[in-house]
């Protein structure tokens, strides 16, 4: 039996952070490959690292690259990402024994980023928004695996909430069920990606990063084996009406049902569509809400590793 280790590529910078109780956040590569067109998606992705540096922590983005877990890409890695695009197999858990037995490449969703980032041993995870109960689920049971690798693996996920197509009523008491902390950073309310209200509280208000900081190191003191969910809202000047985007949503919804679209090429179907509804100002709240939660995980990583070194 092969050992994990000849699957698992951390690179040396991360490793070095790592075993120096240095701060370390990881990213998604589903968002390059998957979540715009080239040569943005790369252009994004370094922007992202920038700013995870600019906090002082070392950003960690994770990818599959021809059978080979990476914890950590080089930026020649992210520009192959971004060129291959759409090709790129789009890589839940469900994906990741095939995916690394024959060799290919993989775009990792929240799914397996945290999956990958927790055999690296990095804690702290920052995206756009985690999947969740679909609309109608009660009929298609179109549940994201986002949800079952929050219950099952430790790491903190750093979000602006779960995307707005989907039933966040739903997805809260699903969460619930499952353990997970629902954290609200500096609001009462669960955000809804592109826009900073949903009408659904969260589980507890958090107001600092040493806070926390705080609460993930008392999770790990008590052993449990879920993660923690924290919902970021996007910055004011980039949240969308909520009534433009529930429209759009609307729309994206129905034709996708039109065209048969389901499984795991909804939630791009639908992000594209509304992106061409909202005359592309979807996807300018989007990396912007990215931004900002990457600012919030580093922050938060190194609140950990001063609070763990003290």
């Amino acid at each position: 039996m092969k050992d994990l280790k000849q699957y698992l590529e951390i690179a040396p910078e991360v490793r070095e952070a790592l075993q120096n109780n240095k701060p370390v956040v990881a990213l998604e590569s589903t968002i390059i490959s998957h979540g715009m067109p080239y040569p943005q998606n790369v252009e994004t992705a370094m922007k992202v690292e920038e700013v995870i540096r600019s906090c002082g922590a070392v950003p960690a983005t994770i990818a599959v690259i021809k059978g080979k877990m990476k914890a950590g890409c080089s930026p020649e890695e992210i520009e192959y990402l971004g060129k291959k695009g759409m090709e790129v197999t789009k890589c839940s858990r469900r994906d990741m024994p095939v995916i690394l037995a024959r060799g290919m490449d993989g775009a990792t969703t929240v799914t397996t980023t945290m999956l990958i980032a927790h055999l690296a041993g990095i804690e702290v995870f920052a995206t756009g928004g985690i999947g969740g109960v679909h609309r109608g689920a009660e009929v298609t049971m179109d549940i994201s695996a986002d949800l079952e690798e929050l219950s099952s693996t430790p790491v903190m996920v750093v979000c602006a909430g779960a995307k707005s197509i989907l039933d966040l009523g739903l997805t809260l008491e699903y969460l619930e069920t499952k353990g997970v902390p629902v954290l609200g950073y500096t609001t009462e309310e669960l955000p809804a990606f592109y826009t900073r209200k949903s009408g659904f509280r969260v589980d507890y208000r958090v107001d600092t990063p040493d806070d926390l900081a705080d609460i993930f190191l008392m999770q790990r003191t008590l052993d449990m084996p879920n993660g923690i969910l924290v919902t970021n809202p996007i910055p004011e000047e980039y949240s969308m009406d909520k009534a433009v985007i529930d429209k759009a949503i609307e729309e994206a919804l129905a034709e996708a049902k039109n065209r048969g679209i389901h499984g795991k090429e909804t939630t791009p179907f639908l992000l594209a569509k509304i992106k061409d509804i909202t005359g592309g100002d979807s996807l300018d709240s989007n990396i912007q809400l990215v931004f900002n939660n990457a600012r919030v995980a580093a922050q938060t990583a190194a609140a950990i590793c001063r609070k763990r070194g003290a």
